[in-house]
């Protein structure tokens, strides 16, 4: 049994019930997880590892609800720059045709390095396409070398061009050895315990790349197992005239006719969807992914996150594909939604003085509590999302002597989104550190950063 002591933080932002903040506060973990949060006076003196965090914020870990590790091996390909979404797949699944189980490997490294040296601690990744023989566990053996949680998405196409799909054939994959691979991941990998540091989630990939069938039988799959199900859904208008003519249906009403509504399912993006629909998600206690940054690089929109959050439904932040973002950068994602938000309640008329009946303005730490409560509500975590006594000691910090904070320091939480904030200073997954002073641990940076962009070269040169 290991033992950590954090104290003396600036503040400790708990994200608890009561959403407390405690002034010189502190944690005292064992085994991974928490026994007691409180001002430094009043915890145990003594742990194998302690950690004074004087000047530092101390916040839950970041989670991250939608992600595509792979393509961070295809950031600002040119061909792929100034197009909407149909158009950017059309561009880069020819590219992505060419991956191997290396470049799987590779990519989720770099991915979740960016992630972790950007706060987050659990991470959620749809990996929907499995060229020249990649898998899965590809993805998984290399997460397990950074140290993150990580809920591994069993993503699929299988609805080609031929068959009325928008991926070319090459992409695709058969609907028998689908649910065939997984079933064997689920039984392979799937944790659901308190601390689990992996489970398995199925993911087709969209209304416009899988079949009604390989939906309905997914779904059923994942039930008899007890694991979540998750897809994009309402991304862009494209998608929903796309459902309207081949299926009759809008997004959401499709999924719903395939028995895909329910507090196991959660959406990435859900930007056109209705008034209406938000009840929908709201009864039925569907969660979403939000992912302002690449709904703004491809055009698609804007959520409405305001009216999901005022009718109860479970809100998460994504930072969506590194290829459409293109980052991952989860602190740096949290700042986007607070300012996409601003701008979207302005274009409703929202009033500076948050007048009754006007929208209001989102605030720094709604969007820290989405990115922290509400995807471990999304992903379905109990363990996750705050600092308590019998939670996870997921926690990260962030030093406040920055150039970025200077003048900032009467409210330093609200600054951390307010201002600009590159790296965090200290993260920390199940007790174990895996940022120390802003240096990665578990991985070599400069060596994978060189690995990198050898494999990027050789899959775009490759494509030609």
């Amino acid at each position: 049994m290991s033992t950590l002591l954090v104290k003396n933080a600036t503040i400790l932002v708990t994200m608890d019930d009561h959403r407390r903040e405690i002034p010189g506060g502190g944690l005292f973990s064992r085994d991974g997880f928490i026994e007691q949060v409180g001002p430094t006076e009043e915890l145990p003196a003594e742990a194998d590892e302690i950690l004074d965090l004087q000047g530092h914020v101390v916040l839950p870990g970041l989670i991250n609800t939608h992600h595509h590790f792979y393509q961070t091996l295809t950031r600002a390909v040119p061909a792929a720059q100034d197009v909407n979404l149909f158009n950017w797949l059309k561009t880069l699944y020819p590219i992505w045709a060419g991956m191997t189980p290396e470049d799987i490997q590779i990519s989720t490294r770099t991915a979740l390095t960016e992630l972790a040296l950007s706060g987050c601690t659990t991470a959620a990744d749809h990996l929907y396409l499995f060229p020249n023989g990649s898998k899965l566990d590809d993805e998984i053996e290399a997460a397990g070398e950074v140290g993150l949680r990580l809920h591994a998405t069993r993503g699929s196409m299988s609805l080609g061009q031929s068959k009325g799909g928008l991926p070319p054939d090459s992409v695709v994959d058969s609907e028998e050895h689908i649910l065939k691979d997984s079933l064997r991941l689920i039984e392979a990998y799937h944790d659901p315990n308190p601390g689990s540091m992996l489970q398995i989630v199925l993911a087709p990939c969209s209304p416009f790349s899988v079949t009604g069938d390989l939906m309905r039988e997914s779904a059923a799959l994942a039930r008899q197992y007890g694991v979540f199900l998750h897809t994009h859904l309402a991304e862009t208008k494209d998608e929903e005239v796309f459902c309207l003519e081949k299926f009759g249906y809008r997004p959401l009403a499709y999924m719903q006719s395939l028995n895909w509504v329910g507090q196991d399912v959660w959406f990435a993006h859900s930007v056109h969807i209705n008034a209406e629909e938000i009840q929908v998600y709201a009864h039925h206690g569907c969660g979403v992914a939000h992912c302002p940054s690449s709904n703004m690089r491809l055009a698609s929109g804007i959520a409405p996150i305001s009216e999901y959050l005022k009718a109860g439904v479970k809100v998460g932040l994504g930072v969506d594909g590194s290829a459409s973002n293109d980052s991952s950068n989860l602190l740096a994602e949290a700042r986007m939604g607070m300012l996409l938000g601003r701008v979207r309640a302005g274009l409703m008329g929202a009033s500076l003085s948050n007048n009754e009946g006007s929208p209001s303005l989102p605030t720094a730490r709604q969007l820290l509590e989405i990115a922290t409560r509400g995807g471990a509500r999304v992903l379905g975590r109990k363990d996750l999302g705050s600092l308590e006594p019998g939670k996870c000691a997921d926690l990260i910090a962030i030093d406040l002597n920055k150039l970025d904070y200077t003048g900032a320091l009467h409210d330093p939480v609200a600054a951390l989104l307010f201002c600009n904030t590159p790296y965090v200073d200290y993260n920390i997954v199940h007790g174990r550190v895996v940022v120390k002073k802003g240096e990665m641990l578990t991985v070599d940076v400069p060596k994978q950063i060189e690995i990198h962009n050898r494999a990027a070269e050789r899959l775009l040169n490759a494509a030609g």
